[in-house]
């Protein structure tokens, strides 16, 4: 079953919420973002797969060769997998929600541009998408919000500003959100998820009050 590709939690939420994907950085596992799923989207349940591919013991969703060098061919065949990860595991009509950090939100990237239908929205902490990246389709009502450091050292901030083009080019609603430091994450980054993802989260809401 494709449920069955990834090593995965999934917690079941307590509220009218989307269904969040979560995608853990290099060395993380299914756990990681889980308390940062909690407070950028409360009460909504969580999928979070854990990478298949070890560096050096390390944890990730696709290979590399080097610092932002990508085995481009081991990350396409890793991102149809992943699609078909979180098609079977999304059911039934809630939207979904992808919250990716670094390595994570790579592979939700590259969902995104392989798979456009997939996710509603998708939050994207500290990517680093060093191509020129081919989309499927159109990205047209989907939103996107970047999160990213201006002195980060391995994710310039001209490449996460390309990403960002090429996402707004696909059809994408997309907000860049910025902070003065590196590859770490800070909490602003998380209010503006909070804020960025509130209005989906209210509008499910709001149908099940009526």
């Amino acid at each position: 079953m494709a449920s069955d590709l990834y090593a995965h939690l999934r917690t079941a939420g307590s509220s009218p919420a989307p269904l969040v994907f979560a995608f853990h950085g290099t060395g993380g596992d299914e756990h990681q973002l889980l308390d940062i799923a909690g407070q950028v989207l409360p009460g909504a349940p969580v999928v979070a797969p854990r990478g298949d591919v070890l560096e050096h013991g390390a944890a990730r969703f696709f290979r590399r060769t080097g610092e932002g060098v990508y085995d481009m061919a081991d990350l396409a065949a890793r991102t149809r997998k992943m699609a078909q990860f979180v098609a079977a595991e999304a059911g039934g009509s809630r939207p979904l929600v992808g919250i990716g950090y670094s390595n994570g939100a790579n592979i939700l990237a590259a969902v995104l541009f392989a798979e456009p239908a997939l996710f509603d929205a998708a939050v994207l902490m500290h990517p680093l998408i060093p191509f020129e990246p081919q989309l499927a389709g159109s990205l047209a009502g989907r939103q996107v919000l970047i999160t990213a450091g201006r002195r980060d050292p391995i994710c310039p901030p001209g490449l996460t500003r390309r990403l960002a083009e090429a996402l707004i080019a696909g059809g994408a609603k997309v907000e860049l959100e910025w902070h003065d430091g590196g590859h770490e994450l800070r909490p602003a980054e998380l209010t503006a998820a909070h804020r960025f993802l509130a209005p989906l989260a209210s509008g499910i809401a709001a149908k099940g009050d009526r």
